[in-house]
């Protein structure tokens, strides 16, 4: 049986169209699945501490005390942001201002320049970069272009891909004993990126997701330590990081 050559072209134009559709609806059920935050932000907003939480354009601001350092943190893969306020919230009141990004869909890679955008708007004295897995893989990767600008970075189970060697860039990388979603070949050939001063940190007992508060994550261990222990050391390692460099620094002068 013949067809009419533009009845055949009609349904030609469909297949595109079907794809395309068939695309969109993949991005939108891929982004909308996430892992949520546990944490109610407006909790976090009526507290009577001296730390002020702003709600701004590209995420959070957690204005303390401190008015020397600030880290600017990207969140981990398809984990919203909000997730990371308990951790930061107690560093702010330790004397460390804080930026909790908000990430287009939840992934670092769709805003891995974000911190240029803070960095401009805000005056601190130094400045520091902060991740939890691709979120630090993403910091990382912005921090090896712009050493010069940035003291050092946080890496919270992550790796970096890039060379961050430079006299006057630090690295702190944290990870749990029992993370089983962080890949250790990686971990382990990021090493070969780091600057002398270099910091690696197991936390015994720790795993990939008590970083935040958003649940467990799938294909994660069981951590052996309640997630307030790892973020108390998580914490304590940070202000030694940043308190360490403000020394070298006036040391310096």
């Amino acid at each position: 049986m013949l067809c009419r050559k533009g009845t055949l072209g009609k349904k030609w134009i469909f297949i595109p169209i079907g794809i395309l559709l068939i695309t969109v609806c993949a991005c939108i059920l891929y982004v909308n699945d996430y892992y949520r935050s546990e944490v109610n932000l407006q909790d976090y907003v009526k507290k009577n501490t001296v730390v002020q939480l702003t709600e701004i354009k590209d995420g959070l601001f957690l204005d303390g005390e401190g008015r020397g350092s600030a880290i600017i943190f990207y969140p981990g893969a398809k984990v919203e942001y909000t997730a990371y306020l308990p951790l930061f919230y107690e560093l702010a009141l330790q004397g460390v201002d804080c930026f909790l990004m908000k990430m287009p869909g939840n992934l670092a890679i769709l805003g891995m320049n974000k911190a240029e955008n803070i960095m401009e708007n805000y005056d601190y004295e130094s400045w520091y970069l902060a991740g939890h897995s691709l979120g630090g893989a993403m910091a990382a990767s912005y921090a090896s272009e712009n050493l010069t600008e940035v003291e050092g970075i946080v890496l919270l189970a992550a790796y970096p891909t890039a060379s961050l060697r430079s006299e006057d860039f630090s690295v702190l990388s944290l990870y749990g004993s029992e993370d089983m979603v962080l890949n250790q070949e990686k971990l382990t050939e990021g090493r070969m990126h780091m600057p002398v001063n270099y910091e690696e940190i197991k936390i015994e007992g720790g795993n990939h997701a008590w970083f935040g508060n958003y649940g467990e994550q799938e294909g994660d261990g069981q951590a052996l330590i309640t997630r307030e222990e790892q973020q108390a050391q998580t914490i304590e390692a940070i202000l030694e990081l940043v308190e360490g460099s403000m020394v070298q620094e006036a040391e310096n002068k």
